[in-house]
């Protein structure tokens, strides 16, 4: 067949270990051989970002918003063991914090169903999608141990010099204590991402967070998004047939485990991180779900919501075979294609991309799988493939689209 063109680049941000290995097979298996591919590439593995001062992850956020479309693999966010394995300058940041922060980005993140890996939740027919603010609380605290009896503060200064002041504690013994801040433009930002991507799937929108405990700061987030609804898209919702509504996050939980799906889930930073890994469980494997960071002017950066695999690289690095689960990570790469050739008019491209999903689907309910979801399917007598050869059998799948 003749390759697919395309117009615009992605902006491709490579990553780390058993990702970055992955990462290169899809490319190699089941991009290039039907599209020209046109990448703006920026090598986000450790080693480079270190050499880069990170500089680079600067940079690929920056092309992301020039751009409009982005596409990620799975980075390293370094710990102190990660310093002395790798020999860096120093503990170099969340690449994923520095993006959204740059981008001003939301992350949605929903589940890739497929027949035969069953949700725990018996009554769940249709994903769920959490959207994840991505911006400060406890992401960007301050923290500080207590040694003894005192008394701790919170206090603002204004640039006139006047201060608010607020007791926090009158420890009589060692303890701990933590602050934490977010801006009001942040949540006016994840507001507007959550409501326009709603509109654009045509879903139902919650948010849920805690404002009957936390007076000022989680009812700021609830009073915002109200505002911004009612001024900016009440009609729009009431257009497309779909409703925002709030309520408490200890409610939303109940909510959601007795519901079918098929809403959009809002939550707080650290919500949103707890809450999207017990969603892909639930629906079957973190390697089984999409994950898009959402700009409010409209730029994407897709990426696979789980870490780089570090157990099988090093497993890959002795030569032993690794069953790894690809999934997430090529369908990174199709939310980005689809998405390019939306906005550029190029319907090839997204067909590209829808077809790449369903042969990846059709591969594993025909029973061929990698050993994650072996474990965990219905499916009886499943054919466990290893990284190769799973990859190989979706290439197989779709040439027979193309054929």
């Amino acid at each position: 067949m003749e390759k697919i063109k395309m117009t615009t680049p992605l902006v491709e941000m490579d990553g780390d270990e058993m990702t970055r290995i992955l990462w290169q097979m899809i490319k190699d298996e089941l991009l290039c051989p039907f599209v020209d591919l046109k990448t703006d590439y920026y090598d986000l593995g450790l080693e480079h970002r270190n050499e880069t001062d990170d500089q680079v992850t600067v940079d690929s956020a920056n092309a992301a918003k020039k751009y409009g479309v982005a596409v990620k693999c799975a980075t390293i966010t370094p710990n102190a063991a990660r310093v002395k394995e790798y020999d860096l300058k120093e503990m170099w940041k969340s690449p994923n914090g520095t993006i959204r922060a740059i981008m001003d980005g939301t992350v949605f993140r929903t589940p890739i169903v497929v027949k035969g890996i069953e949700p725990c939740v018996r009554n769940w027919k249709q994903p769920i999608t959490i959207a994840r603010h991505a911006y400060g609380d406890v992401y960007r605290n301050v923290e500080m141990k207590i040694p003894g009896a005192g008394k701790a503060e919170l206090v603002y200064t204004a640039k006139d010099g006047t201060q608010i002041k607020e007791t926090v504690f009158d420890f009589d013994g060692p303890g701990v204590i933590q602050g934490q801040h977010n801006l009001e433009s942040s949540i006016e930002s994840f507001a507007r991402s959550c409501f326009t991507y709603a509109l654009d799937k045509k879903q139902e929108l919650w948010f849920a967070s805690k404002d009957t405990i936390s007076k000022k700061y989680d009812h700021t987030f609830k009073d915002i998004f109200q505002e911004i609804f009612d001024r900016e898209y009440k009609e729009k919702f009431e257009q497309a047939g779909i409703t925002y509504f709030y309520t408490l996050i200890d409610d939303a939980v109940a909510r959601v485990m007795k519901s079918e799906g098929g809403f959009i889930w809002a939550c707080k930073n650290y919500d949103g991180d707890v809450m999207s890994d017990m969603i892909s469980s639930a629906f079957g494997s973190l390697a089984m779900m999409t994950s898009v960071l959402v700009s409010p002017d409209g730029c994407y950066e897709y990426e696979a919501a789980h870490g780089t695999v570090q157990r099988h690289y090093y497993k890959h690095l002795e030569g032993e075979e690794t069953s790894t689960n690809s999934v997430a990570t090529i369908f990174a790469w199709t939310g980005a294609l689809r998405k390019r050739g939306q906005l550029d008019g190029l319907w090839d491209l997204a067909r590209f991309a829808d077809n790449l999903d369903q042969a990846c689907i059709d591969v594993i309910e025909s029973g061929k799988m990698t050993k994650d979801l072996a474990l965990i399917t219905k499916l009886e007598h499943p054919t466990v493939l290893n990284s190769k050869e799973f990859i190989l059998a979706i290439r197989e799948e779709l040439e027979k689209h193309y054929a």
